[in-house]
């Protein structure tokens, strides 16, 4: 097992990411609306189309780090993504920057996985548990700080900082990683003197229907990424209509980044949430109000409200995937690659819905949000149906 300065380390990387990853890809929109003329359409349309490629490459990616090794498999994503931005930023036109965001993605996929099974690989269940709830609290504490100051920073920095700045700390991360593989195998050969006590490792009870779960929050995550990035490609739409800057943009619509935070403060300390289907369903519940409520109800207060109930969705939903992808499985890379493709057929097909709404039906500007929070609910029946055919049992008393 990796010494605690180690894991400190997988966090430090798993920060600068999220950070990187946040400032790019949401406020790539804006650049996208306002500097190249991308319509509701067309943003919708090319996330749609990075999402993809996410789904694709996400499993090929925990493979590898499966294979080859994590420290391996996150060099190569790191150059990956940091040449794709610096790339990008000389090539300002439609064609360059589709290319720019697919590369960029493709590297992305090598990422994730390998820092998941990173903090996950080898440990007890004690250890797990506790590791999981602060890898999502410094994930999405970092990617809340890459919104929220992200249309600030782009106001002050210029517009190429877009690029210039996620590349520099991607191609920072390759100087970090190859120092922490390193001091990882000089960890490993220096002999350690046997602890002093044993450590208790009370496990909770995990009920026959564990693996069900785990199948279960492969469908109801994705489905939640169906809301974000239905919504993440129109926030440039909507701070049009709110007559916010990207700036205050940036502001005003990171609240419900911030309340995922919470949530995944409070599902890492209170576990009682585990292997049951009520908290999956509520949260389920909640992202297709809030989605829909977000996008047709363009009133301060009203998307203030929307956020929050976005948050807690989103936060159950995507907790509830990784923990039982590390919880019930051994293969670390592999689980946490399925866990990230499901992440990326919801990029896809949310976006891709919307999008084809709008092409059939030009002349309703709220098609896409309908047609989206159809399919929302269509996840619901999924979700609905696994549990009137026993498949999700209630979970047992955790042990505390």
């Amino acid at each position: 097992m990796m010494r605690r300065h180690l894991k400190l380390g997988c966090f430090i990387l798993e920060g600068l990411n999220a950070f990187a990853t946040s400032y790019y890809y949401n406020y790539l929109f804006f650049y996208l609306q306002r500097h190249l003329g991308f319509s509701r359409m067309a943003n919708l349309a090319l996330c749609a189309l990075g999402g993809l490629l996410y789904t694709v490459a996400a499993r090929g990616g925990g493979r590898f780090a499966q294979k080859h090794g994590c420290f391996s498999a996150l060099r190569l994503g790191f150059a990956v993504m940091g040449v794709s931005l610096l790339v990008g930023a000389g090539w300002p036109t439609v064609t360059g920057q589709v290319v720019v965001l697919l590369g960029w993605t493709f590297g992305m996929c090598f990422t994730w996985p390998a820092l998941e099974a990173l903090v996950s690989e080898g440990e007890t269940w004690t250890n797990l548990a506790r590791l999981i709830g602060i890898y999502n609290v410094v994930w999405a504490g970092a990617s809340f700080l890459g919104y929220f100051w992200g249309g600030a920073l782009l106001e002050k920095l210029g517009w190429s900082s877009l690029y210039w700045l996620p590349a520099s700390v991607h191609l920072g991360q390759i100087v970090f990683v190859t120092w922490f593989a390193r001091a990882q195998i000089q960890d490993r050969s220096t002999p350690h003197p046997p602890p002093t006590a044993v450590v208790s490792d009370v496990r909770e009870a995990a009920p026959p229907s564990a693996k069900v779960f785990l199948r279960m929050a492969w469908v109801a995550n994705p489905f939640s990424y169906i809301a974000i990035n239905t919504v993440i490609p129109l926030i440039p739409d909507l701070a049009t209509q709110l007559h916010l800057s990207p700036m205050f943009a940036g502001f005003f619509c990171s609240i419900w980044f911030f309340v995922r935070l919470i949530a995944f403060v409070a599902l890492w300390r209170w576990q009682g949430w585990h292997y049951r289907f009520g908290w999956l369903l509520g949260a389920y519940l909640a992202i297709i109000v809030s989605f829909a409520t977000l996008l047709l109800v363009p009133q301060l207060a009203v998307i203030i409200a929307a956020q929050v109930l976005l948050g807690f969705g989103v936060g159950l939903t995507y907790y509830s995937s990784l923990f039982y992808s590390m919880h019930v499985g051994d293969t670390k890379g592999e689980h946490g690659g399925f866990h990230e493709s499901a992440i990326g057929a919801g990029i896809c097909s949310g976006p891709a819905c919307g999008a084809a709404a709008l092409f059939f039906f030009p002349d309703r500007a709220n098609s896409g949000t309908w047609a989206v929070s159809g399919l929302l609910v269509l996840g619901l029946l999924v979700l609905l149906l696994m549990k009137r055919r026993g498949l999700a049992k209630p979970a047992l008393v955790p042990v505390k």
